[in-house]
């Protein structure tokens, strides 16, 4: 259980993020949902309190260092502490590397391993206050055989995931645990994608051991929620594919 918890979410409005809020809501976390759009994050808010525990919605950039300052400000402002920071926000730029420009990569590079980054840093000293945890948001594209049109987003991903090991070393020592998932989500993201191009979806659906799409509480959420409590407390610097087992790590 959570209970008491409070958890910081980037991109929570929607997808993935919402997923985990609601898991980690239903396990008693109190949580803040960050995004860009603010309707959504309180939308996701209202949804939270539905689970019996205390929500707050905030608007924030995370290619901006003071919306990260100012959430997380604000969350201590609000419950006095913090025990969970969940960086899941990120742009996605995808095509061929030709077609990529300077400023897509900018844009991917800033909301990805800049801001986990920083909002780390930042949560660094409420983190060791409480003995919380860390999660950052990877992808299995990290470990395609095949990266051909995936190369930003691999390579933005590739460096969270260094940052993740990175931070787990350091800062164990401190009570701190960091570790990282790369998730098959029903994000809208995807299913606009697969809604866009079946023939492709099905295929990918196929690779899938388990034969399915993760659900974003009930199959991601979830785990991140076990992730986050005691029962988890030595786990960390880990990066876990919750893909049904599509992925080869080796």
């Amino acid at each position: 259980m959570l209970t008491g918890k409070t958890a910081l979410i980037t991109g929570g409005g929607q997808g993935v993020g919402q997923g985990i809020a609601l898991a980690l809501a239903s396990k008693g976390a109190n949580v803040v949902v960050t995004g860009r759009t603010l309707e959504k994050c309180q939308a996701s808010a209202v949804l939270i309190r539905d689970r019996g525990v205390k929500a707050l919605a905030l608007r924030a950039n995370v290619k901006n260092a003071d919306d990260l300052k100012s959430c997380l400000d604000k969350t201590i402002t609000e419950f006095g502490r913090l025990d969970i920071l969940v960086n899941n926000a990120q742009e996605v730029a995808r095509g061929p590397l030709l077609s990529i420009s300077d400023e897509q990569f900018r844009g991917n590079w800033e909301s990805g391993p800049l801001a986990t980054f920083r909002f780390m840093k930042m949560a660094h000293p409420y983190l060791k206050e409480t003995n919380g945890t860390v999660i950052n948001l990877c992808s299995s594209v990290m470990k395609r055989w095949d990266v051909a049109t995936y190369g930003i987003y691999a390579a933005v991903k590739a460096s969270i995931q260094q940052l993740t090991r990175a931070a787990a070393n350091e800062w164990g020592k401190d009570g701190i645990r960091v570790n990282a998932i790369m998730p098959h989500a029903k994000s809208p993201a995807l299913k606009g994608w697969m809604d866009a191009n079946p023939v492709e979806a099905e295929h990918f659906q196929k690779s899938i051991p388990l034969g399915y799409v993760g659900e974003c509480e009930e199959d991601i959420g979830a785990f991140v929620a076990m992730m986050c409590s005691d029962e988890a407390r030595y786990l960390s610097g880990q990066t876990i594919a919750l893909d049904g087992g599509q992925v080869f790590i080796g």
